[in-house]
């Protein structure tokens, strides 16, 4: 039954969702990266799960959460990107460009996806970090990003240096350079449809801040600084992580800062360019930053995880005033990676997040409405 309360019309009405948290698996070995993907294609969402710490690269089947292997014999994987049934994955990783193999690989299904795929490797490029692929021409056919961590010269603790940023044409599978003005350490890239006309653009972020990189013609590109990021002296410089949202219709651009830092940083573009203002400085070890409408209210939420002190998921919900309120998903797990997918088919935004031994989903159980401070005024239950 649903209850409606009446209150004063000039209160506020507050969304809030509401989930339920699931333990997918508890015996990972450094629990680095979750990909939601339709492996078997049967209509629901599975997880692909990385641990950096194990041989195996797994995918969990919806709705039992029954663990498949991939492949076996894989060392020091770091990241992953799947698109119609292939993965590009990367391996062999360290900090230390002299030690770093920097494997890229493509692994596709054997005719049954619970089976162990076939594997091919295309390229080695010394701390290859971050795969992603991107429709840069908008017609469709998609290319692979690789965005290493470090230049080859870079050393600890001042990681000075270029960085490349490159990609692969599928049927050549040749490293194809986008550029290398990026400094330090290249940790966060994201893929996005910048200006709306149906070409996605790169956003990295590194010791150089948030830069847009925008494929132009002839394999040519275009670079934009968006920010320098957080202004201090490099290692503690630029930005870690980047995300991109709308509230009330503006976009805004969200960080981590600075390398695996403890800021969480909104920028709003005004007419002095992109304006920082750091909404929390609490997170140890900040290394997973996305966006979702959590609440079906038009504006986006900031899903931030830090890895340090034992770890935590939190969410971030902008007022009309512009104002962020922070409230915990999760508070016992050390998050190196979250995703957004409706895992539970009830055409939500269901969360799952991965680290450490840990790979859990959080189930989007409906929306609680509440006018001002008064209390519930509906409540969506979940349909289960």
């Amino acid at each position: 039954m649903r209850v409606i309360v009446l209150f004063v019309l000039t209160l506020p009405v507050v969304r809030a969702a509401q989930f339920a948290e699931h333990t997918v698996a508890s015996d990972l070995k450094g629990g680095y990266q979750v990909v939601a993907a339709d492996v078997n294609h049967d209509g629901k969402i599975d997880l692909i799960a990385l641990g950096s710490g194990q041989t195996d690269l797994v995918w969990y089947e919806n709705p039992t959460w029954r663990r498949h292997v991939i492949a076996s014999g894989m060392r020091r994987m770091i990241n992953l990107a799947y698109r119609n049934d292939q993965i590009a994955l990367a391996s062999e990783f360290e900090n230390n460009p002299n030690r770093s193999v920097g494997i890229v690989s493509l692994l596709v299904p054997n005719g049954d996806p619970t089976r162990p795929w076939n594997l091919k490797e295309i390229d080695r490029l010394p701390t290859s970090h971050r795969l992603r692929w991107a429709d840069i021409e908008g017609n469709g056919k998609k290319v692979l990003v690789n965005a290493p961590l470090l230049g080859s010269m870079a050393q600890a603790p001042e990681y000075r240096g270029s960085v490349p940023l490159v990609l692969y044409r599928p049927g050549e599978w040749k490293r194809e350079l986008i550029g290398d003005a990026n400094q330090g350490v290249q940790h966060g890239i994201l893929v996005i449809d910048w200006d709306g006309d149906g070409r996605e653009a790169l956003l990295t972020a590194s010791f150089s801040g948030i830069i847009l990189y925008q494929y132009q013609k002839n394999r040519e590109w275009k670079r934009t600084e968006i920010t320098s990021g957080r202004p201090a002296g490099c290692p503690q410089c630029g930005s870690s992580d980047v995300a991109v949202g709308r509230v009330a219709g503006e976009r805004f651009i969200a960080a981590i800062e600075p390398w695996h830092g403890n800021e969480l940083a909104v920028y709003r573009n005004g007419e002095q360019g992109w304006k920082r203002v750091v909404i929390d400085d609490s997170l140890i070890e900040g290394h997973t930053i996305l966006t979702a409408d959590l609440d079906g209210n038009g504006s986006d939420q900031i899903i931030a995880g830090f890895r340090g002190g034992g770890g935590s998921v939190l969410i971030y919900t902008a007022d009309l005033t512009g104002s962020w309120a922070k409230s915990v998903l999760d508070k016992a797990i050390p998050a190196n990676a979250c995703t957004v997918a409706d895992l539970s088919g009830h055409h939500r935004q269901d969360i799952a997040c991965i680290g450490g031994s840990l790979l859990k989903w959080y189930e989007h159980l409906g929306i609680v409405l509440a006018l001002g401070r008064t209390g519930v005024a509906e409540t969506t239950p979940s349909r289960r």
